[in-house]
């Protein structure tokens, strides 16, 4: 084994700095642990689950985004709580939306926007939790993962949708609250099922996916030279095992080695192959680039794909935040979404927008003017979720909440009806259940139901 430190993840509001660590196996000649990645391709043929050719890519607004200043704008309420923008008009007759979003107001067909979800808890570790994996668990005191995230899930259960490729990738992490890979992380399914991160920042000139690249020195021939070694000693090693695990990891050392060898992978990863004026589409930034890198994954076949927007816990200086951070994630989502439609993947790709919970309905006056502008603080009591693509239709809008976007009034959705709608896109049946830690079986969602409506 061997371990990166990631460096400090940034403070939240509870004031702790969270530092990272990166645990990376290392299998024969290829890093990661990718064998064990990739047994997840093996789970759907055990489960006997009839492969569908879906994806999934999650962008995650770490650190809880304002409803009431993004897609949930109240501008006939108080000034301190409509807060510092007005509304702007789409494309579509009665959606309003920040006028911080022109690209997205333009398409607004493309997408719908979720207007009463909740989960009713304040706490970012609670929010993150029952957000990225349909169940309640952590909190401040303990903030231990309790189940497997939804990528792990689909990891398990789906494996990639093209042979070469990771199942469960995060774009430069999965990173959850400062943990990493956290509520993202597989849990009890095995580490097998965490997400592969790319790491770095797509943005950089010589940024290149770690563990995918042959180490200095290295050519292909060699490669083989030592694979071809790492056999021979493993045939010494089967003459005494009568457990047949020789053969299983010959399987996924073969894929690992295929990884960093065969040409699915390299080519995905590779956005030096994307022309200029696509990545000037996305922004020259790292948002922007990380978005055009899992679009390329889960067009050459990766089945859930997260990408880390950080940045979003505004207790203060809110409207100087928000005028930098708001059109970064227009340029980049406005590019997405037209991509997607562009090459024909918008019924084959869903994406996924939220964050752990919503911000307080009234602007929150600290008495602190040396930290700039009021902010808001959590909320979970009602907050927003974007969808676009999947056979989700677009220019839509469900359900909404009360005048002051305090609670949901209309058709009130759950973490639990975001995660089973999720699964019916990508074929998954939530009923299925995997042996915990304690041996106990746990079906995948306990609860939820598909937002039809949304089909």
């Amino acid at each position: 084994m061997f371990r990166i430190e990631a460096g400090e993840s940034g403070k939240y509001c509870d004031g702790i700095s969270r530092r990272s660590f990166v645990q990376l196996g290392v299998a024969g000649m290829a890093a990661v642990g990718l064998p064990q990645i990739l047994q997840a391709k093996q789970a759907s043929v055990e489960l006997g689950h009839k492969k569908q050719d879906t994806a999934v890519l999650l962008i995650w607004l770490d650190g809880g985004p304002s409803h009431l200043d993004m897609y949930d704008m109240k501008p006939d309420a108080p000034e301190e709580i409509r807060g510092y923008w007005r509304p702007i008009r789409t494309n579509v007759p009665g959606m309003e939306i920040s006028p911080l979003f022109p690209r997205q107001a333009a398409m607004a067909d493309k997408f719908t926007i979720i207007r009463s979800l909740h989960h009713d808890h304040p706490g970012h570790f609670e929010g993150a939790h029952v957000m990225l994996t349909g169940r309640f668990g952590a909190t401040g005191a303990d903030t231990t993962p309790r189940s497997p995230s939804i990528g792990s899930i689909a990891s398990k259960v789906c494996g990639p949708r093209k042979d070469g490729l990771p199942p469960y990738c995060s774009v430069p992490w999965g990173r959850s609250v400062g943990l990493k890979p956290g509520y993202f992380g597989a849990n009890y399914l095995g580490i097998q099922y965490n997400p592969f991160m790319t790491e770095g920042d797509p943005n950089k000139p010589d940024f290149q996916v770690q563990n995918t690249a042959l180490s200095q020195g290295m050519t292909i021939d060699r490669l083989d030279d030592r694979q071809g070694l790492l056999q021979h000693f493993d045939r010494i090693r089967r003459d005494v095992d009568t457990s047949h695990a020789m053969d299983a990891m010959d399987k996924f050392e073969r894929e690992a080695y295929e990884l960093v060898a065969g040409p699915a992978a390299r080519k995905a990863f590779d956005l030096t192959s994307e022309s200029p004026q696509t990545r000037d589409r996305y922004g020259r930034n790292r948002w922007g680039q990380s978005t055009l890198l899992a679009r390329r994954l889960v067009e050459s076949g990766s089945t859930f794909v997260t990408v880390d927007f950080g940045g979003w816990d505004h207790h203060w200086n809110m409207k100087t935040d928000m005028e930098q951070i708001q059109p970064r994630l227009d340029t980049a989502l406005s590019a997405l979404y037209q991509d997607l439609y562009d090459r024909g993947l918008n019924e084959k790709v869903l994406v996924v927008m939220c964050g752990e919970f919503g911000r307080t309905p009234r602007l929150t006056d600290l008495n602190m003017p040396y930290r700039g502008t009021p902010g808001r603080g959590h909320w979970g009591n009602a907050m927003f979720c974007v969808m676009s693509g999947g056979g989700v239709k677009g220019g839509r809008v469900y359900g909404s909440t009360n005048k002051w976007g305090e609670v949901p009034r209309e058709r009130p959705v759950e973490p639990c009806d975001i995660h089973a709608t999720i699964y019916h896109v990508l074929g998954v049946d939530p009923s299925q259940a995997f042996l915990n830690t304690a041996g106990r079986p746990i079906s995948i969602l306990d609860r939820g139901q598909v937002i039809q409506e949304l089909f």
